[in-house]
């Protein structure tokens, strides 16, 4: 096969890559869509299936409040009828009475009547004349005066019933009130749930008496700020949604805020009181890593943040995300929850790389991830600190070089606090707060007179690095024939000497076997060891006698002479 077949087949195979690689792409672009559209109608069915909820409690309701209405008729209905029958048992009874009475009295007329007709019979048949003429006089008397009564041949009752119309007004009332629905008692706003909110939005929710029917609801929130009165509920920065539901996604809010809510309920007959006012909380802002003061080793990584929010923060999350050098994810990620402050010792493993974000966390949920920040624990990484150094000296942007310059500054001009150095020209790299080795390198310029090493936080700031039992350092002092070295400790050095000045010097510190190493990097030299069992964590120290400059390099792996 000649060259031109051979760059022919590989054409053709760049071809057959190139067009894997667009229709992966396009299957991609199209899973995504597909994926999009499946998030929403899950949406759209959870939205329905909320409604459906919503329809069925007001259905329920209004069923409820027709029974009820019903059942108190019929019951009133009920007691008029009771009423009305013994009206009229007790007229039946009176009227029954009297017709007894009338019909005992006519009954004793027709008594009497009898027996007055069996005497004047008794009288007419009698043959004994004198008797006659003595009987018959007494006789027609009794008959005369008899004839003389008059009988009361009327009714003494009518006999009809009384049938007034009874007053059915409030009955009238209560079939009217069926049609009209009471005006629905005030919603009860919940307090905000866990995770309820992002930067921009809040879901809020409230609950309403069983028996109330409410045709939509209107919800007022408003932000609380400062400088604010006490409660204007009303006031201009007051803001109002009409739902139907009882929840609601308050939308295009401040993050990083307060919002206090309340809510009312309408039907046709009127507007509920207001619900008690509740505060919900949009999520907090992105934390800003501190990069200058972020520091790693092999075996773990410091991380500092600052929060940024005004408002309450309840915790934070560190993510921790494995990498290649293209900053590519290529492991797993794990999660730091429940941080309570703004920094976080994370144990990592040797000879890796990591992305590392910060996630503030609140009632209404987490922010979002924070600027990211790439650790590598090939070696350790640390930065001068500021507020550390004294006020003649210049740190670099990048925190890794301190200038001291020629002018001379009067006492009286400079700013000194507790941290900062007063009579050395000093300043402290972040501390190494993780068990281990630890390796560094300091560039330095033959005729600079400087001081390198290690001293604990509480180390004496109006002393001289070296001259104390809490600092551990190399010095380099010019005189008119040499080059003087001393690696002080408590105001003492060994007597010894360096014929090859150093220009780059490594700098092993190793917790646990309790040494700080002192190397010549480009001869790798080993110059002098300290021994010491370190009480605490220590600080990189670094100081200049005469204006200069000294660069600290971190980060790279610790060289395999100074493991000897």
């Amino acid at each position: 096969m000649d060259l031109y077949d051979t760059r022919g087949v590989l054409d053709v195979i760049e071809e057959c890559f190139s067009g894997e690689e667009e229709a992966d792409e396009e299957i991609t672009i199209t899973r995504n869509k597909l994926q999009e559209k499946v998030e929403e109608m899950e949406n759209f069915a959870g939205h329905l299936e909320e409604i459906f909820l919503t329809v069925e409690e007001n259905f329920g309701r209004q069923e409820q409040h027709l029974e009820q209405h019903y059942n108190d008729v019929l019951q009133t209905l009920s007691q008029r009828y009771d009423d009305r029958a013994a009206r009229l048992v007790e007229e039946k009874k009176v009227k029954m009475e009297a017709l007894y009475g009338q019909l005992l009295g006519c009954g004793q007329t027709m008594d009497s009547s009898k027996e007055l007709i069996e005497a004047a019979q008794e009288v007419y048949r009698s043959q004994d004349k004198r008797l006659f003429l003595q009987a018959v006089m007494p006789t027609i008397k009794r008959i005369e005066e008899f004839a003389k009564e008059e009988m009361d041949l009327t009714l003494c009752t009518p006999l009809e019933f009384h049938t007034a119309e009874d007053d059915l007004s409030d009955v009238k009332t209560m079939m009217d009130s069926i049609n009209i629905v009471p005006a629905p008692s005030a919603p009860v706003i919940n307090p905000q749930m866990a995770n309820s909110a992002t930067q921009t939005s809040l879901r809020v929710r409230w609950n309403l008496f069983s028996d109330d029917t409410v045709e939509f609801y209107e919800l007022y929130y408003k932000p609380v700020l400062e400088d604010a009165p006490v409660d204007h509920t009303h006031g201009a920065d007051v803001s109002k949604l009409k739902v139907k539901e009882t929840h609601c996604t308050v939308t295009d809010l401040l993050p990083n805020a307060q919002y206090e809510l309340w809510v009312t309920a309408t039907n046709t007959t009127g507007i509920s009181p207001a619900s008690e006012k509740a505060l919900y909380m949009t999520v907090p802002s992105p934390p800003a890593v501190k990069r200058r003061e972020c520091s790693s080793c092999p075996e773990a990584a410091l991380i500092r943040w600052d929060s940024g929010n005004n408002n309450p923060v309840d915790s934070y999350t560190v993510e921790i995300t494995e990498t290649d050098t293209r900053g590519v994810q290529c492991g797993g990620a794990e999660s730091i929850v429940a941080v309570p402050t703004c920094q976080c010792l994370i144990q990592l493993q040797q000879e890796r790389r990591y992305m590392i974000t910060v996630r503030a966390v609140n009632i209404g949920g987490p922010s979002e991830r924070s600027n990211p920040l790439a650790v590598s624990t090939t070696g350790t990484l640390f930065h001068l600190l500021e507020d550390s150094a004294h006020p003649c000296l210049s740190l670099s942007e990048d925190g890794f070089t301190m200038f001291y310059g020629d002018e001379e500054l009067p006492l009286s001009a400079l700013a000194f606090d507790d941290d900062t150095f007063a009579r050395c020209v000093a300043v402290l790299g972040d501390l190494l707060p993780v068990r281990g080795r630890h390796y560094w390198e300091v560039e330095v310029d033959d005729d600079t007179e400087f001081r390198i090493g290690v001293a604990y936080k509480d180390t004496n700031r109006n002393a001289y690095l070296g001259a104390t039992n809490t600092s551990w350092c190399m010095r380099h002092i010019l005189t008119p024939t040499r080059h003087k070295y001393e690696f002080l400790h408590d105001g003492w050095s060994p007597d010894l000497r360096i014929t090859v000045n150093p220009v780059r010097i490594g700098v092993a510190l190793d917790y646990d076997g309790g040494t700080l190493s002192f190397y010549n990097v480009e001869l790798e030299q080993h110059l002098y060891t300290f021994h010491c069992h370190f009480q605490s964590y220590v600080h990189p120290c670094f100081a200049l006698d005469n204006p200069g400059a000294l660069t600290v390099h971190n980060g790279m792996e610790t060289p395999g002479y100074t493991l000897l």
